[in-house]
């Protein structure tokens, strides 16, 4: 199994802001902005819940309700308001699309989806960043593959054999995704080294956990601290886009990476390094129980009035305090 580290949502290019971590560890991945995308800010649902007013307390109105977003990868069962049955699916295509095709990423192999988080706080009715620092890498998401879609004039055919696909944005949006536009649709449940997880093969990880992150406390978000086994010697081929030397150090407890820049999709063959199921378990540990039923269920159930509950209860609300 190949694990590819993913990287999506707001960064310094698009956005320009971290995603947040609300009080209670919750993580909230913002989709990008795209002006020709199908989906406005309005229509996403993490949850259940808009994310309008908390995106555009923290872009201070920048990004507003009627700003067009990427809504991709597409994890949540509730993240839009179609009403229509879909599967998590990602959209992938131009340069980084043949990257993953070299590396061979087909059924079975597992996207780990990280993203630039900070931590949030409310003051004076409305969302802020809370203390100082720029944020750090956090994984957010996942997705293993179940079915790998050529989208690449095809659509008419995909869109018959996965009507949900229809709004994807590249389905929707396909002119702009031209050169090898794939789909990466998930298996219905996460299987690793034959042991099911007990959980939907996509979703997201709700709260931020000290596995799920990704960048080493007191650095920069490039530098990444990881499981001393990461570390590409004995000739084991490392991380792709990062064979540099230069990029690693060996630590006596642990691995640190200093990531490339610019890259979208890092992918590390599973073949060479068996430790990887172990650390696997323990960043899926915590979502073990929440398979897509459950995840309805907590959304009907938990987030009323859009308002989240944290881990320690406190309800959160997402709306503006009109007081």
């Amino acid at each position: 199994m190949r694990i590819i580290f993913s990287r999506k949502g707001f960064d310094s290019q698009y956005g320009k802001v971290p995603s947040p971590v609300l009080p209670g560890g919750r993580m909230v991945p913002l989709p990008i902005p795209s002006p020709a995308d199908p989906h406005r800010l309005r229509d996403v649902r993490i949850d259940g819940i808009s994310i309008g007013c908390l995106v555009s307390d923290l872009t201070r109105r920048r990004i507003g309700l009627a700003t067009r977003v990427h809504l991709d990868p597409d994890l949540c069962p509730h993240a839009r308001n179609t009403g229509v049955d879909s599967h998590p699916a990602f959209g992938q295509s131009g340069a980084a699309q043949t990257h993953l095709a070299r590396q061979c990423v087909g059924c079975g192999d597992l996207f780990l989806f990280f993203g630039w988080f900070r931590h949030v706080e409310q003051f004076n009715g409305r969302w802020r960043y809370a203390g100082d620092g720029a944020g750090f890498h956090a994984l957010f998401g996942w997705l293993q593959v179940g079915e790998v879609v050529a989208v690449s004039g095809r659509i008419d055919e995909v869109v018959q054999s996965h009507p949900w696909l229809h709004c994807h944005p590249h389905v929707a949006a396909a002119d702009r995704h031209r050169g090898s536009n794939t789909i990466y649709v998930a298996t219905r449940s996460l299987r690793v080294d034959g042991v099911d997880f007990g959980i939907a093969g996509g979703g997201l990880f709700t709260h931020l956990s000290p596995t799920r992150r990704l960048s080493a406390e007191g650095r920069s978000r490039s530098w990444w601290r990881l499981p001393r086994w990461f570390y590409p010697g004995d000739g084991r081929p490392g991380l792709s886009y990062h064979g540099d030397p230069a990029r690693w150090r060996l630590e006596p407890a642990s691995t640190l990476l200093r990531v490339v820049a610019k890259g979208q999709e890092f992918v590390l063959d599973g073949a060479h390094y068996p430790e990887a199921t172990g650390w696997l378990h323990a960043i899926f540990h915590e979502a073990r129980g929440f398979p897509r039923a459950r995840q309805r269920e907590k959304a009907g159930a938990d987030y009323i009035n859009r308002t989240i509950l944290p881990a320690d209860g406190t309800p959160v609300s997402l709306t503006r305090n009109r007081r």
